[in-house]
């Protein structure tokens, strides 16, 4: 583990489509979950994992999240007049993040356990990994029905399949972004390069983790925190 907390990159820029009405006048990050706001519970683990350099990527509704942030020390990517999806809007990012390795982040999810970039931190082994991808068994990941995305052991390096659920959290080298020729694009590109040389790598998270993607993913949120469980 590092001494100095790597940056985080912070992925805000969604139309939050799934969230139906939830999201007419509004970013995805604003909607309330128990009481405040879900970008805060995001900002909440990165302030607590001590990472001091944060950016967060905008498209839909950017005043709003620049209105509410005004009084803190974030670094806003503005992505215009298109949305570059993940690793578009991360390449796009990368002269306000700085060289080497980098945390990104949705901001949709809600943790309840350790801090998970503290634990990503932890498992971060940066001669064997250029990624290192922190996911969720299924059993701990609160209202989500997918088979999941990744099969891993403890020492081996990742491969996609039927396994844990990826949680929009990781540690990732950001070198290769370079090589991807089109400007809007998911990360999934930027792991494709790191399964091919094996150096995508997975950690489990021990705690609990919802996904508030869709409108009653917000009172599973709600009640994951206050029962710490559903």
């Amino acid at each position: 583990m590092r001494d100095d907390p790597l940056p985080v990159m912070i992925f805000a820029a969604g139309f939050g489509t799934r969230m139906g009405a939830l999201t007419a006048d509004r970013p995805k990050p604003m909607i309330p979950v128990a009481g405040k706001p879900l970008i805060d519970h995001a900002l909440g683990l990165v302030h607590d994992a001590g990472v001091t350099r944060i950016v967060m990527n905008l498209h839909y509704r950017p005043d709003q999240l620049r209105s509410y942030l005004s009084d803190t020390d974030i670094l806003f990517s503005e992505e215009q007049p298109d949305i570059l999806e993940t690793g578009g809007g991360l390449r796009h990012a990368l002269p306000l993040l700085g060289p080497g390795p980098v945390y990104t982040m949705n901001s949709d999810a809600v943790w309840s356990g350790p801090n998970p970039l503290a634990h990503l931190a932890r498992a971060w082994d940066p001669d064997r990994m250029d990624g290192l991808l922190l996911c969720i068994p299924r059993e701990n990941a609160v209202g989500h029905t997918g088979k999941g995305d990744f099969e891993f052991t403890g020492t081996g390096p990742a491969r996609r399949g039927p396994g844990a659920i990826y949680s929009g959290l990781q540690i990732v080298k950001t070198d290769d972004l370079a090589t991807i020729p089109e400007a809007h694009f998911s990360l999934n590109r930027l792991w494709d390069v790191m399964l091919e040389s094996n150096r995508l790598f997975a950690t489990t998270y021990p705690g609990k983790w919802c996904d508030v993607g869709r409108p009653e993913g917000i009172e599973l949120a709600e009640d994951m925190l206050q029962y710490g469980h559903v």
